[in-house]
């Protein structure tokens, strides 16, 4: 039977990736990371300070003979331009995305995974100015270290939070079922198998390979564990080739019923789409 021994290391349960919507549907989802989101608001914020200095040196070749208060209302102004109504408008116009997000694949979003409105962009903006105008970024960072999606003071406050849109293009997973496994693919079920646990299941298949031998041997056995317990029966293999099994059985089910559910929807398409008593379409 398979080894049933507790792991020193426990597979990452994605608690963050995922987000529930109002039809209780399960999205995954991936917040972007620290680092990006440094990157990306330092972007916008050399692009902010530098609209900023041309506004002023404009102000000065062109504001000789101007009135001192006067002046200094100008500059007051070009920072409420520069560092409120530039990003406010930036992230409206761009549903969440400025040249920063853009160059690190990033989007502004709800916390339900929305796009903002005007009240979202106005909060992070005006609080922009303390935590990153005022501060250099200071409050930004260390907010951003204390919570798992990176969320400035701005997000908490928004209800916002930066969404990585940029992600790398799955490459199809082929799955072969292990020759000692053919005669338990026939009769075992995996159809109680709860959706999280079977994501996280595919998760260490696909990137097994890329694992050390320590940690492939601890998170398999630990997800075998978690796993016996919704599968009947248990064969008599090592913890990863049963994990590779339910993989692939758990998608060919998954695969049927789409495939039934599509010729469901096949049938009643001449109902749903079609004129009552042949009545002509005009």
């Amino acid at each position: 039977m398979i080894a049933m021994t507790a792991a020193a290391d426990a597979f990452p349960e994605p608690v963050e990736r995922e987000l529930v919507t109002g039809e209780a549907v399960t999205l995954d989802v991936k917040p972007a990371s620290y680092i990006l989101r440094a990157a990306g608001t330092f972007i916008d914020w050399v692009v902010y300070m530098l609209v900023m200095l041309g506004c002023v040196l404009l102000l000065v070749a062109t504001g000789g003979g101007l009135d001192e208060a006067l002046v200094r209302a100008l500059v007051v102004l070009i920072l409420v331009f520069g560092t409120v109504v530039i990003p406010l408008t930036v992230e409206l116009a761009s549903r969440g995305r400025s040249l920063g997000k853009l160059a690190v694949g990033a989007r502004i979003v709800r916390d339900d995974g929305g796009a903002i409105g005007f009240r979202h962009a106005f909060i992070r903006a005006l609080t922009g100015v303390l935590e990153i105008f005022m501060t250099v970024g200071g409050i930004a960072a260390l907010v951003g270290l204390l919570n798992a999606r990176s969320k400035r003071l701005g997000d908490l406050l928004a209800g916002t939070y930066s969404q990585l849109v940029r992600v790398p293009v799955p490459r199809p997973l082929d799955l072969y079922l292990s020759p000692a496994l053919s005669g338990w693919a026939t009769t075992a079920d995996v159809g109680r198998l709860p959706d999280r646990l079977s994501r996280r299941i595919a998760q260490f298949v696909r990137q097994a390979p890329q694992l050390t031998p320590a940690a492939r041997y601890g998170l398999s056995t630990e997800l075998a564990r978690e796993a016996s317990v919704f599968v009947s029966p248990l064969p008599d293999v090592d913890a990863e080739t049963f994990l590779v099994g339910v993989a692939l059985l758990r998608r060919q089910r998954d695969a049927r019923g789409l495939a039934l559910e599509q010729q469901r929807l096949d049938r009643l398409a001449p109902v749903l789409e079609g004129l009552p008593h042949a009545f002509p379409d005009r």
